[in-house]
């Protein structure tokens, strides 16, 4: 991590809801990404993984995002601000 200059973070100690939004994702992306599909190669799964990104985030709607996707939701909330 230091080589690349990256932060290393971790939850605090005993706190499991640290990281409860982001365990919900991977939850969410194993089983509609992960577990559904077969990759012939890291290069297959990596340029389906950008495929599930750019669904995930700019066309899969949220109910709890007033049924909006997350980036709309976003400029929907810049803009109101």
């Amino acid at each position: 991590l230091r080589k690349h200059n990256i932060t290393q973070s971790m939850s605090r100690k005993g706190n499991c809801y640290d990281n409860s939004v982001m365990e919900n994702f991977f939850g969410i992306m194993k089983s509609e990404f992960l577990y559904l599909q077969e990759f012939d190669s890291i290069e297959h799964f990596k340029d389906e993984l950008k495929k599930y990104m750019y669904y995930y985030n700019h066309l899969r709607i949220k109910s709890r995002l007033k049924r909006k996707s997350p980036v709309a939701y976003r400029v929907s909330a810049e803009l109101a601000a």
